[in-house]
């Protein structure tokens, strides 16, 4: 089993920037893709952004693209996501996934989750 812990949200103004984290807890996150996604209040979850295991393959939602920046540490185990210029619609929560093979959007996808971790943008 996977285990996958967010952390980095907060409250921060219109245009200003969070750094996400996701710790996993083995050594086999190397092997797996990483997807973000989000659920704000009344909404359903949606996909933000996901990274392959090596790295060199990203997808961006339209909504953030230009402005959210994945990266990974596969020796640390740790998956981030920079959010830059954010804006009110970006508040939610977001949580890190996890799925072996291509990137993919869809929830039913990811076979392992994080709890989630609180992003508030105030305007």
């Amino acid at each position: 089993q996977v285990q996958l812990v967010e952390s980095g949200g907060g409250l921060v103004q219109t245009g200003g920037s969070l750094s996400l984290s996701c710790a996993a807890s083995r050594r086999a996150f190397a092997l797996l893709t990483i997807g973000w996604f989000r659920q704000a209040p009344r909404k359903e979850r949606e996909f933000v952004a996901g990274i392959n295991w090596k790295g060199d393959t990203t997808n961006y939602e339209d909504s953030v693209k230009g402005r959210f920046t994945l990266s990974r540490d596969n020796a640390k185990s740790t998956a981030y996501l920079r959010m830059n210029s954010l804006k009110p619609e970006d508040t939610a929560v977001y949580f890190c996934a996890a799925k072996p093979g291509l990137i993919e959007t869809r929830i039913s996808d990811y076979e392992y989750w994080g709890r989630g971790t609180q992003v508030t943008v105030s305007s």
